[in-house]
């Protein structure tokens, strides 16, 4: 079996501002320091990547500056790209602020990335063995979204498929939701983004409502709440909160993506869920202790750090059936 992500996403270049906090509307900040690194996808598919997954790319790059850039970035870290590049386009960019308490501000500006079609993805397959991922960014695109969901659907039914709807779900038409959604094996979303999908609630009901009307053939969901770690709700009603680790954060960017990239990868070596949810909540701790959204440690750098730490879940960490 291969333990092979396929990555269904959109990388672009970011151009990362830090700033002691964001100007006032009218008026200019220099930034402290200034860095030009591959965002977006790659960011997940790094975290993935550095934890032991072989990993390729579906989505399309550019072929001006942006695309070198990110074509560079993956050769650096042994990412394939299955589809060639877009003739017409270059590579999407994205301004990220990131401000003193760690917090960051993003402006985008899509390029090749949101373009897909099933003729430009027929280089692209999944094996058994393999993970596919996509996040809402891709589907927010509309020259794409059509294209990827009927791929998905596609998929082979023994293919694990993770979905993380990301900050930009209100831009995904509902329908197109729905269809993902109903083939996702693997929700990871935000309260945030789980109360968009489901509505409002404590994480318990809100959790147990995704997996009941919206992802019927889930085996589980993850709710990440940053710092707090997740709340991991699985389809046999074994509920647990998985707390996070206390650091010193510098930049937070990215750390949900790192979060993903590790559990995923966790998944498919046979870690049990919530033990990879402990893991990849120790991936996100060691990124945001980092610059950069690309981040994400090593395998063999979260397990040092958890053999140096307290299990920090204590009584809520015990695993409990839900209540029907």
């Amino acid at each position: 079996m291969s333990r092979r992500l396929v990555h269904i996403g959109s990388a672009v270049v970011d151009y990362v501002y830090r700033i002691d906090a964001l100007p006032a509307p009218g008026t200019e900040k220099t930034a402290s320091s200034f860095a030009q690194v591959a965002g977006g996808g790659f960011n997940m598919m790094v975290a993935a990547s550095r934890t032991g997954m072989k990993v390729v790319f579906g989505g399309q790059l550019g072929s001006g500056p942006n695309g070198d850039f990110l074509r560079a970035a993956f050769a650096n870290e042994g990412i394939e790209t299955l589809t060639p590049p877009s003739l017409l386009m270059d590579s999407g960019n994205c301004v990220a602020m990131i401000s003193g308490d760690a917090e960051r501000t993003f402006v985008s500006w899509p390029g090749a990335e949101s373009v897909l079609s099933l003729d430009m993805m027929a280089p692209v397959s999944a094996a058994p063995g393999d993970w596919v991922f996509t996040s809402g960014y891709t589907l927010s695109y509309p020259a794409s979204r059509d294209a990827l969901t009927d791929w998905i659907e596609a998929l082979p039914a023994d293919i694990p498929f993770v979905f993380d709807p990301t900050p930009v779900i209100s831009d995904i038409p509902r329908p197109i939701l729905s269809r993902v959604l109903a083939r996702t094996t693997w929700l990871s979303c935000n309260t945030t983004e789980a109360a968009e999908i489901a509505g409002s609630g404590n994480v318990e009901t809100v959790a147990a409502r995704l997996l009941e009307v919206h992802c019927p053939k889930a085996a589980g969901v993850v709710i990440r709440a940053g710092a707090k770690g997740c709340y991991v709700r699985l389809a046999d009603g074994s509920v647990q909160t998985v707390a996070g680790f206390k650091v010193t954060a510098i930049d937070t960017n990215g750390a949900g993506d790192t979060h993903i990239g590790a559990f995923v990868s966790a998944l498919s070596r046979g870690i049990p869920p919530f033990e990879a949810a402990r893991y990849a909540n120790a991936a996100a701790a060691i990124s945001v202790t980092r610059h950069g959204g690309s981040s994400a440690p090593t395998d063999h750098e979260i397990q040092t750090f958890l053999s140096h730490v307290a299990d920090p879940s204590g009584a809520q960490g015990r695993t409990q059936k839900a209540n029907a």
